[in-house]
């Protein structure tokens, strides 16, 4: 514990929903839900406008349309997700060089070691710049808590949110904490808590008053001895300097189960193409290629194999992930597939470009020796050529006029970014029955026109997200 409250806690205002709020003008105050909008999806964020109506993150999206039956149902958009970020951690690094983010959105700050504060008046006034500079930066708003430990910091700012900021004071923490839920200390999940509630203890006062012997015979000696210290404002971790990533991972849910096994192999090589994808944007390498695959049941494998050195080649992933599938039954069903690499490096081996061909020529001989033809029941990956990551599940040529070569059907999810030739940038607000529906306005503009087309019009492309404010940095 320190006696300044110099350890800052930002956390961005639903942050997800409030970049799509800042991006399509017509949105600002209306309920906003982001997440994944199949009968299987989740919600990742809400606005404070759709929380009213009783919507929260982990919530199925089923659910939530079921509440909130009038919002805007958005697919995430990870790129400008990303590129928001890292404007507001750039503005964090500035302030010191110990900066620990824990998400896209929220992050520890050390202002004692980058000499942005000393004591409880230059921590506030720094804390009100760093709100103003985002505000400036991005047009979007962040609670900031400040405390003398890390701890006391992050449940500042869950208490001074939306759009505030809070300061504990070192020596009142035990005061301000009494009377809070012990749902409020991190680690006390609703399991926890509904085992405190059932013992009479539902505030951290009470929690303190219990004593530590009691808590440790509750919940045990590990967990008790640190709800008792937390539940006194105690907490001496340091705030650590970002981390390098320890793993790569992708993965997505299906609408529908999956069970055509040559269908479950290409979305596999899908996902590992997107792994080395995102595997070579972080920099790193990795040795260990692991599968993920939840099946029809609930039920989850994982299966992984380690390589003789890192690698980001993804005919390599590609090959290692297929041959990972072989070993799991699918025969059932899938409902979840993901692709990760762990055992991260900031090199790769150059030998494991030998590996790569001679994986490909040991499929293309097993190929040659017992092809019967593509589509067969060889193993997944045996054809280099196969993972690609071009091919698409062979649905769409059979529903081709003869002679005639099939075109793609083009799908326009909710939220997603597009331009047209004629009317500009604008955003997808539906589609189907052959149609989309497209708002075209953009960040800063007043609320747009809403107009239709078929969804295969050749003036209508997908684009990249437009900067919030301005033109950016």
């Amino acid at each position: 514990m320190r006696a300044a409250p110099t350890i800052l806690h930002l956390d961005m205002d639903a942050f997800y929903a409030s970049v799509e709020q800042a991006s399509k003008p017509s949105l600002r105050g209306k309920a906003v839900i982001v997440g994944g909008l199949g009968p299987r999806g989740v919600v990742a964020t809400a606005s404070y406008e759709a929380r009213r109506f009783g919507v929260h993150s982990a919530m199925p999206t089923a659910q939530a349309r079921r509440l909130c039956p009038n919002g805007a149902y958005l697919i995430p958009r990870f790129t400008l997700y990303r590129e928001v970020s890292e404007l507001v951690m750039g503005l964090l690094r500035e302030l010191s060089p110990l900066v620990e983010p824990l998400s896209l959105d929220e992050a520890f700050v050390d202002l004692e070691a980058g000499g942005a504060a000393f004591d409880s008046e230059s921590a506030r006034a720094t804390g009100e710049r760093l709100r103003a500079e985002i505000l400036a930066l991005t047009g979007l708003s962040g609670s900031v808590g400040l405390a003398g430990s890390k701890m006391l910091a992050k449940v500042a700012s869950e208490e001074a949110k939306p759009d505030g900021l809070l300061l504990i004071e070192p020596g009142t923490e035990r005061e301000l904490l009494a009377p809070m839920s012990v749902r409020t200390l991190p680690g006390v999940g609703p399991a926890t808590g509904e085992h405190l509630r059932r013992a009479g203890i539902t505030t951290v006062g009470e929690l303190a008053e219990a004593g530590e012997d009691e808590l440790v015979r509750m919940v045990g000696r590990a967990h008790g001895v640190g709800l008792y210290r937390m539940a006194l404002g105690l907490d001496d971790r340091p705030v650590v300097a970002e981390r390098d990533a320890k793993s790569v991972s992708v993965e997505d849910t299906f609408d529908v189960d999956l069970h055509d096994r040559v269908r479950i192999r290409n979305e596999v090589q899908r996902l590992a193409d997107r792994c080395v994808g995102r595997l070579r944007g972080s920099g790193h390498s990795g040795r260990t290629i692991v599968l993920k695959v939840r099946r029809y049941d609930f039920s989850t494998l994982t299966r992984s194999e380690t390589l003789r050195g890192p690698t980001d080649d993804a005919a390599v992933v590609r090959e290692a992930a297929a041959r990972l599938l072989e070993g799991v039954d699918t025969t059932g069903g899938v409902r979840l597939l993901g692709v990760g690499v762990t055992g991260l490096a900031d090199y790769t081996q150059e030998d494991l470009f030998a590996h790569a061909l001679a994986a490909a020529a040991e499929a293309e001989e097993a190929a040659g020796a017992g092809a019967t033809g593509a589509g067969g029941a060889g193993g997944a990956g045996d054809d280099p050529a196969e993972s690609s990551g071009e091919a698409e599940p062979p649905e769409e040529p059979a529903q081709a006029l003869e002679g005639t070569e099939a075109a793609p059907v083009r799908h326009w999810a909710a939220g997603s970014d597009v331009r047209h030739a004629v009317y500009g940038p604008g955003w997808v607000q539906g589609s189907g029955v052959g149609r989309v529906t497209v708002r075209f306005e953009q960040p800063g503009s007043a609320p747009g026109r809403v107009r239709t087309f078929r969804l295969d019009d050749p003036e209508l492309e997908a684009s990249d997200p437009l900067p919030l404010v301005g033109e950016g940095p």
